[in-house]
């Protein structure tokens, strides 16, 4: 019975960490450049004399689909997709260089390029632009300024664009990404932008709705793998006392 009971316990913990999961991917559905998150577990044998039968369900690190979303033409010049592979590279809370596909920018009031609040980054820092009447973003990320007035075109600032090709990315708690060794990318010259377009979410709603019916019906089972082991124990108590 208490070999079931970790077995049981361990299976409903994970299925409510599994649940969160798929709510948040189905939360996000409509968030631009958002990856779906998936979970992944392990039977983990329980340490320790006398334990040597017992397993859990270990939850493992979180995984993310980094496959490309479904591209959205707007028409707006600030919005950019990114090439397979490729990332954005921004500023964190803290400071720190981090990594996104979202590619609808804005300019905040003090002329600093951001994406859903984090500055984005070119080949000296955060970028920021002086006071423009036009903007044009090229292939290679280069932003082109067109004068308040009209005017000479002029090439300020390029934004970093790195590769993930050869690098294990993790997804932080703030959505944006990050090598799993903390140090910053490379800038890529193979990675492309192009304007006018943003990358949607590549979540597939359907996919989600069925696999939350699905660890509904796993933790189901383990509640009742529970109330099962908690009979048998009484049945047991029972034999014994009598």
């Amino acid at each position: 019975m208490e070999r079931l009971i970790h077995t049981a316990v361990s299976g409903a913990e994970l299925a409510q960490t599994a649940l969160r999961i798929t709510a948040n991917n189905l939360a996000n559905i409509n968030t631009v450049g958002f990856k779906a998150d998936m979970e992944q577990a392990r039977a983990m044998q329980i340490t320790g004399e006398g334990f040597r039968t017992r397993f859990q369900a270990q939850l493992m690190p979180v995984s993310t689909d980094l496959a490309a979303g479904a591209v959205m033409e707007t028409g707006r010049d600030l919005d950019i997709t990114v090439s397979d592979n490729g990332f954005i590279a921004v500023q964190d809370a803290d400071g720190n260089e981090a990594y996104t596909r979202a590619g609808e920018l804005q300019v905040a009031s003090d002329g600093s390029l951001t994406v859903h609040g984090f500055r984005v980054q070119g080949g000296g820092g955060a970028i920021v632009l002086p006071e423009f009447g036009d903007i044009d973003i090229s292939a290679d990320g280069t932003i082109n300024l067109l004068p308040v007035g009209g005017g000479v075109i002029e090439q300020d600032e390029r934004i970093k664009l790195v590769s993930a090709n050869n690098v294990v990315l993790v997804k932080g708690d703030d959505g944006l990404f990050r090598a799993d060794d903390g140090n910053p990318l490379d800038a890529d010259p193979a990675v492309t932008v192009r304007s006018g377009a943003l990358e949607g979410s590549n979540v597939n709603a359907v996919e989600q709705m069925v696999n939350t019916m699905n660890i509904s019906r796993q933790f189901e089972l383990n509640i009742q793998m529970m109330k099962a082991a908690d009979e048998l124990a009484v049945s047991g108590n029972k034999l014994i006392s009598a």
